[in-house]
Parts: structure tokens; sequence; C-alpha cells
């Protein structure tokens, strides 16, 4: 089933984050993503070419977020767009961070 078939699952906490490793593979569902240095969070900024597409973006992020009950951050100006996500419970990524990453990807037509 595709990322975007699933939806996020309720994360208490009490399991380790992924590792490295399998953040990576995961990257390849998530085109755009990228891995954050610490490889515990994935990001993506798309560029816009002006202000109310980048406020656009940054309401389909809050959407996705809504309806999978899974929060990001959301941070855009004149032109861009970067949403940043991790799993808090865990301090790290979790199958839920990407499910979220794929489904904005696809709200967003990126």
């Amino acid at each position: 089933m595709s990322l975007t078939e699933q939806h996020c699952t309720p994360c208490q906490g009490g399991i380790d984050p992924m590792s490295r490793e399998q953040a990576q593979a995961y990257l390849a569902d998530v085109p755009g993503w990228v891995l954050d240095d610490a490889g515990t969070r994935i990001h993506r900024r798309f560029q816009t070419d002006n202000f109310a597409q980048a406020q656009a973006i940054a309401n389909i992020a809050g959407d996705v977020a809504e309806q999978e009950d899974h929060h990001p951050e959301v941070r855009f100006s004149w032109g861009w767009c970067e949403v940043e996500i991790f799993t808090h419970a865990i301090g790290g990524l979790h199958n839920n961070d990407f499910i979220y990453a794929a489904k904005v990807n696809a709200a967003v037509g990126a």
C-alpha cells in the first residue's frame, strides 16, 4: 500500500525512532523531502512565485496535518513555504512522518 493510502496512527512513545538508514530508504517515496543532519526530522522547502502561493501551500500542509492528526512546523514568506516534521513522542522519525510528507506532496501536486 502506498504512503498516500495509509493513515497516521497515534504514537504514544515507548518505541525507538527510525534509524538514519530506514529514514533514507523512505525518502525515495517522498520526492523533495530532505533528512536533517541529525537524522531525526525531514523537511521540504516549496518554492513559489509569490506570497499567496506560499500561503496556499501552508494552508494545504495544515489541512493535511489536521486530517492525519500529525502536526508539523510550517514556515512561509514571499516565494517559499517550508514544512518540517518528526514525531514528538519519540523524538525522531516514524512511519507517520513519511505518510504525512507523501500526502502533502500529493495535495500540493508536487
